[in-house]
């Protein structure tokens, strides 16, 4: 069966977000610009914390002039003080945050021994520094609330290894724990965290990770992504999963890992 993915966000999203007031980190581009334009129009006010200036604000400018509550905050996630600053401008305007869609996050493609520690500590704070960072901030203020929704995006490479990448999957494994774990310490006070695992997304992030992969002479065709994948994932497909996560339909899904990769996982 063909789907149009595009076609997602024409689906009835109107009210499943109603009232919730989230941060999209990372949501200027790519699947977190195609979660921001769905929790918006499942009604939640949405405020996206990117370090891309240019994409965030023609992103608050477009969803406004559709009658939508978006406001963009120029922010680096991987630093504690930006993440409270921009926290405190949300609460100032919207109120308390019950909503977290943990996304900001890149990739280094090169082998293991050419790997060096700037590579590492660059890694691992935007992919994982950010996310406990943001985490943390907005779970003391859930805890305040009456609980929340977070999900973060990990990634298929969370518990997978794949070659060229180790990097990488260290810090999206760390990710998908630290899901797990808020589900855990958390579940009693209302707060439930949940992961979103994507494999190859047709953003300008996950082309640019196969054109590197192929450079290194690890060939990703159109044969090899239809033998793991079938096609390219849209990244509105892995905007919808993170939506249903954060939305009550999914009410008793807590510490999961959501795999959107058309069976590459199960398959083995």
């Amino acid at each position: 069966m063909n789907i149009d993915a595009k076609a997602l966000t024409r689906a009835p999203l109107a009210g499943r977000l109603d009232g919730r007031t989230a941060i999209i980190t990372g949501g200027a581009n790519g699947m977190g610009l195609a979660a921001v334009r769905m929790f918006a129009e499942a009604g939640a006010k949405v405020a996206i914390l990117d370090i891309a200036a240019t994409a965030g604000r023609a992103a608050e400018a477009e969803l406004t002039a559709q009658g939508h509550k978006v406001m963009f905050i120029e922010t680096d996630v991987t630093r504690s003080e930006a993440v409270r600053a921009a926290l405190a401008q949300v609460n100032a305007k919207w109120g308390p945050v019950d909503t977290l869609f943990s996304h900001a996050g890149t990739i280094i493609v090169k082998p293991l021994h050419d790997s060096t520690d700037e590579d590492y500590d660059r890694l691992m704070a935007i992919n994982v520094r950010s996310s406990f960072i943001v985490c943390r901030e907005v779970v003391a203020q859930m805890r305040q609330n009456g609980g929340g929704s977070i999900v973060i995006t990990s990634s298929i490479g969370g518990e997978k290894g794949f070659a060229l990448e180790s990097i990488y999957c260290m810090s999206k494994g760390a990710v998908l724990q630290l899901a797990r774990s808020i589900a855990i310490e958390y579940r009693d006070q209302g707060i439930r965290a949940n992961a979103v695992c994507p494999a190859f997304v047709k953003t300008a992030h996950g082309l640019r990770e196969i054109e590197e992969l192929d450079g290194l002479g690890q060939n990703w065709n159109e044969a090899d992504l239809h033998a793991v994948q079938g096609r390219l994932c849209e990244p509105e497909e892995v905007a919808a999963a993170a939506l249903w996560l954060a939305s009550d339909e999914a009410s008793f899904v807590n510490g999961t890992a959501l795999y959107v990769d058309n069976g590459w996982y199960a398959k083995g």
